[in-house]
């Protein structure tokens, strides 16, 4: 049987329900949880370089055995049986095989989800932007932070699940909120130009040591205890220090750093308290929850209508009409 994408297989329709299936995908997430009447089942995603899909196993079957303990990261051979709930591609999982290590390399290209844009010109626009900080103490600590990242920086994802969740994305998403800090700033001109540019590039920084650097984005341990707040906040004032950054716009840095989450419960440390944390902040939330929208369009398929999970709706994924 002919392997599917599993792009190919989100664009099956209800009419497909019951048509066997054979794909190759990753193990992006796996959570044993236990039902009422006691018995185990996986909640999983699954997916490739073309999209991801949420599937179910439970105790008694095959499936079950060969995932339950699983490391997210893992490529298998699924066959399985398509299945719809309420419109969303939900398949039954019949089996599952783990690739074999020759298996693994000729088809990880085909794997593993990568940034539309292209990497280096990405860079290369982002290192323009550090150009112009005009505070030499100020540019020398943002290439000092990602210089210690020792290239992690360039490739990281930017989340597990939520926004530019893939190869490349912590890129995308920092060289997109520079763009808009560089377009933003004539309109308002009493935000600190050289903070805003730096603020913005950093903001994330934490996260090439929240999610481990693999083909399938996780939290590392220390993601887990700590958080990219935190940890881009002790990456910032470690560089700041040693290049000598005087300690009010030290200070001023880290705040954006450690308030850019927004609110508490969204994981700021403080909410944001100068200018330019506002303006960072903001910046920031705008480029997730777009991210989040253009990821969920380019997976629609030939759906109506797409769930966007870091927004907690569905939106319309058809273009607009715009004839006159």
């Amino acid at each position: 049987m002919e392997k599917l994408k599993v792009a190919d297989l989100k664009n099956m329709r209800e009419d497909d329900a019951k048509r066997p299936f054979v794909s190759i995908v990753l193990l992006k997430s796996n959570q044993k949880r236990t039902a009422k009447n006691g018995s185990e089942f996986l909640t999983l995603d699954l997916g490739d370089n073309s999209g991801s899909f949420s599937a179910m196993c439970f105790e008694s079957s095959q499936p079950f055995q060969a995932l339950k303990d699983a490391k997210v990261g893992t490529a298998y051979e699924i066959a399985g049986i398509a299945e719809f709930y309420q419109g969303r591609f939900s398949p039954k999982i019949e089996s599952a095989r783990r690739l074999e290590d020759g298996e693994l390399s000729m088809a990880m290209e085909a794997l593993v989800e990568v940034s539309p844009l292209n990497p280096s010109e990405m860079r290369e626009e982002l290192e323009r932007a550090i150009s112009e900080i005009s505070n030499d103490a100020l540019r020398a600590t943002v290439n000092m932070v990602l210089e210690d990242t020792h290239g992690d920086f360039f490739k990281s994802t930017a989340a597990v699940k939520m926004h530019h969740a893939y190869v490349y994305g912590l890129l995308e998403h920092t060289l997109k909120t520079a763009r808009m800090v560089m377009a933003l700033l004539p309109l308002y001109p009493f935000i600190n130009r050289d903070l805003a540019i730096a603020g913005c590039i950093l903001h994330d920084v934490g996260k090439v040591l929240e999610y481990e650097q693999s083909p399938v984005s996780d939290r590392t341990r220390t993601g887990i205890l700590h958080g990219h707040v935190v940890l881009g906040y002790r990456m910032v004032r470690r560089a700041g220090i040693k290049c000598g950054l005087n300690p009010d716009t030290l200070e001023r840095l880290e705040h954006i750093i450690l308030s850019h989450q927004g609110e508490p419960e969204w994981g700021a440390a403080v909410r944001a308290a100068t200018p330019e944390a506002v303006f960072v902040s903001s910046i920031d939330n705008f480029d997730a929850k777009m991210g989040a929208v253009e990821y969920a369009l380019r997976n629609a398929g030939d759906s109506e209508f797409v769930e966007v999970g870091a927004l907690k709706s569905k939106i319309l994924s058809t273009p607009a009409d715009d004839r006159k």
